[in-house]
């Protein structure tokens, strides 16, 4: 009877108990968002998603919320490239301490960064690279060819982005030849970033040797929480000794453009010297994430090899298994270092309020800041978001430039003539916090100048916006910019 009379009142109310059951989720979730104190802009659209939209919001917060900075996504234990890494950046803080490198001028303007990034991601200086400075696609894939064509030992590669078309078979043909001819090939792809790369594509790959493995993989409906955590880096390193980094990834749009956008631009660095070897270290501690392998013949893959050149650069990786939010932290350490010029181009602007903030007080201060962004856009609620910060930029004084020539994909940050860093990261919130990225830091006047002399005919092909005419636009667009802007700590 009892059993009966329980049964007849969880029947009568199963849509009250359902719901009880329903909003007690969505309310210990809020909570939980809440107690992991993240920055309060992001708490507060979160709690808000999830009491105005509780089903997507608790499904979207479960794949894409859950912050995992705090977590070890995987342990490093055993690898014993970090481990002596962890030695070097200590002895490179105590010179720093013993004000050893004070004859070198950029590496003493720049000191202060230099110490962050030994401190917050053991970022070694490097102060014996040869580098050159990539910008075209052409360019940079008879590059990366020429070296792979060239690889005696070994090839890595790390993109975020691989596509079946045209230069991407030429690529896969490539490292299937020098596969066949008893080279090691090793390939890490991210999951999502490759999303329709097809298996056969890999498959090729595989049966000819090649090492593959995709970067934390995603399947549906098995989707994880991770599945928001994505390798963004773009690495190369051909025998220990060559090495590429920057924004590119592996794509015909590179070459060819598309009908939507016209011509893509990007800027990678060719690196030889020391700088290769944290490259390096960088991709086998990936390459142990993906495949649970420790690689550690270190006269193959550190060969020993200095360059006729002396460009001091500084490599720095970051994501959300790491400590600090380190190329967050160098970005802010930069601008509030400058006193004459700060240059920025980036493809996506979504900083947070700290970035904003010091752009803002350093022009403020007299210093000449200029941010280059694209005219048109690959994400459409992204560039609409960018957009939303324009005003209180040039509010400040900052000059904004549309780009009008195709778009500009690069990723780079130039400081009074003697600092500039290129590499994977946008100027957004999901760089500094979501993705797995990579950074150099070069401390070199001759290849600042290189890239500010690029940046300035760069901005002949821009639009300037004017403050007056910006807020005259359209309220259709600045409603735009404010849905868009809602929802931009989730980008």
């Amino acid at each position: 009877m009892l059993v009966e009379f329980w049964r007849e009142i969880v029947v009568k109310n199963f849509a009250l108990i359902l719901l009880v059951i329903y909003l007690l989720t969505i309310l210990s979730t809020a909570i939980m968002v809440i107690h992991e104190k993240r920055d309060p802009a992001k708490t507060s659209i979160w709690v808000l998603i999830l009491i105005l939209m509780p089903i997507i919001g608790l499904i979207f917060y479960i794949f894409f919320g859950q912050n995992h900075r705090k977590e070890k996504i995987f342990s490093r234990k055993g690898l014993r490239d970090l481990q002596q890494i962890e030695l070097i950046s200590q002895n490179q803080l105590k010179a720093i301490k013993e004000k050893k490198y004070i004859d070198i001028p950029c590496i003493a303007e720049n000191i202060k960064i230099i110490t962050l990034l030994l401190n917050n991601s053991k970022a070694l200086l490097t102060l014996y690279n040869s580098v050159n400075i990539l910008q075209t696609g052409p360019k940079t894939f008879k590059s990366i060819i020429e070296a792979i064509d060239g690889a005696e030992s070994s090839i890595h590669l790390e993109f975020y982005i691989i596509d079946n078309d045209g230069i991407g078979n030429l690529i896969k043909e490539k490292l299937i030849a020098k596969a066949n001819s008893g080279i090691e090939v090793r390939l890490i792809f991210d999951d999502v970033g490759s999303w329709h790369l097809p298996k056969r594509y890999i498959n090729e790959l595989k049966d000819a040797g090649v090492e593959v493995h995709p970067f934390m993989k995603v399947n549906f409906p098995w989707l994880t929480s991770k599945a928001n955590y994505r390798n963004h880096r773009k690495i190369i390193v051909i025998d220990g000794k060559i090495a590429f980094m920057g924004g590119i990834n592996i794509a015909d749009r590179y070459l060819k453009g598309d009908s939507t956008l016209g011509t893509w631009f990007d800027t990678v660095l060719r690196i030889e010297g020391e700088a290769v070897r944290t490259l390096q270290v960088i991709f086998l501690t990936d390459w142990f994430f993906v495949s649970n392998i420790i690689i550690s013949n270190r006269d193959k893959y550190f060969p020993e090899y200095t360059p006729a050149r002396q460009q001091a650069l500084q490599v720095t990786s970051s994501g959300p298994d790491s400590d600090w939010s380190s190329i967050m932290q160098a970005f802010f350490a930069a601008i509030t270092k400058a006193r004459k010029n700060i240059y920025i181009a980036t493809p996506y602007f979504i900083p947070n309020e700290s970035i904003l903030t010091a752009l803002k007080t350093a022009s403020l201060s007299g210093v000449d800041v200029r941010i280059m962004l694209p005219g048109k856009s690959d994400s459409t609620v992204v560039y609409w978001s960018s957009m939303s910060y324009v005003s209180e930029l040039l509010d400040a004084g900052i000059n904004v430039h549309l780009f009008q020539g195709g778009f500009n994909h690069s990723k780079i940050l130039m400081i009074d003539g003697n600092f500039a860093s290129v590499g994977s990261a946008n100027m957004d919130i999901r760089s500094f916090e979501d993705n797995f990225e990579l950074l150099t830091m070069i401390y070199d006047k001759e290849l600042t100048l290189q890239l500010e002399e690029q940046y300035i005919k760069d901005l002949r092909r821009c639009k300037e916006l004017n403050l007056k005419q910006w807020n005259n636009r359209l309220v259709k667009q600045t409603f735009k910019e404010s849905v868009a802007r809602l929802f931009s700590p989730l980008f």
